[in-house]
């Protein structure tokens, strides 16, 4: 992984100081959306979490959300493959457009299981199934119809080519999931959300539960995914946020505050709560 700080992944991690490493990109300012939040709002009973939400997700990019716990990070994030339609009581308004289609993700007449089909997610933990790696690869596959042996295992190895994890798995396809390490099930469960070629990929704070080589290792996947899959991003880490993200938004109170180039947010914020976020001054 590209980087111009000197100190060494364990160093980075225990550092309490706050310090960048900005890989110099063109980002597209004038990229093709893949996915448009416009007058979103949703709540938790009568608990309003996200207000007025408008954001404008790059096709074929990293979007990092950032910004303190309980801002709405997550529960934006889960909006857009409906997850909290497993909950009781809660409640859109306002849309999420997929592109080019222009489906109306978060409206009460779109099936959130077609939804999770075209929107794949990696959780903070590693949650593989109790079957072995080549099941939990194949899982969304056979969901989908997918049952000719053959054409299974092609997959299978493609989805795990493409989380950099066929080399370290390819021998052991038979065994439990559940016995690898920690950043290998991560890129496991990172296989299993690609395999059904999703065309977005959402990662709700994927590294916090992995030691820093680990946590390397995922940062450049996700780099990598941008040519196959538009991405957005969870991350309470803003070092990764710069390493990983070509746009940042940083939320506040279940609002956006900011949105832009991920160099322009760590270099010269437009808004003054972002530079007192970003500098530590608070959260």
């Amino acid at each position: 992984m590209n980087t111009s700080m000197n100190t060494t992944l364990a160093e980075k991690a225990a550092t309490p100081t706050f310090s960048i490493a900005m890989e110099e990109r063109k980002v597209a300012a004038a990229s093709s959306a893949k996915a448009i939040a416009e007058k979103l709002d949703f709540w938790y009973g009568t608990n309003q979490a996200l207000k007025n939400i408008n954001l404008r997700i790059a096709e074929n990019h990293v979007t990092a959300l950032i910004g303190p716990s309980g801002c709405g990070k997550s529960t934006f994030l889960r909006c857009f493959n409906r997850m909290h339609d497993l909950q009781a009581d809660t409640k859109y308004s306002g849309s999420i457009m997929l592109h080019p289609e222009n489906i109306n993700l978060v409206a009460k007449e779109v099936d959130p299981i077609e939804v999770r089909m075209r929107i794949g997610m990696v959780f903070q933990k590693p949650n593989p199934f109790p079957k072995t790696v080549f099941e939990n690869v194949a899982y969304g596959l056979r969901l989908r119809g997918f049952s000719g042996r053959t054409e299974l295992a092609e997959r299978v190895e493609k989805a795990l080519r493409a989380a950099a994890i066929w080399d370290e798995v390819k021998d052991r396809m038979n065994e439990s999931a559940l016995a690898l390490s920690g950043g290998q099930m991560q890129r496991v469960c990172i296989a299993r959300a690609l395999a059904t070629e999703p065309e977005i990929l959402l990662f709700d704070e994927p590294t916090s539960a992995l030691d820093p080589i680990a946590t390397a290792k995922i940062e450049e996947l996700i780099t990598e995914l941008r040519q196959r899959v538009t991405v957005l991003i969870v991350t309470h880490n803003m070092q990764q946020a710069a390493r990983v993200s070509d746009f940042t938004a940083f939320m506040y109170l279940g609002e956006l505050v900011e949105v832009d180039a991920t160099a322009k947010i760590f270099t010269n914020p437009s808004k003054k709560a972002t530079e007192d976020y970003i500098t530590g001054r608070y959260g």
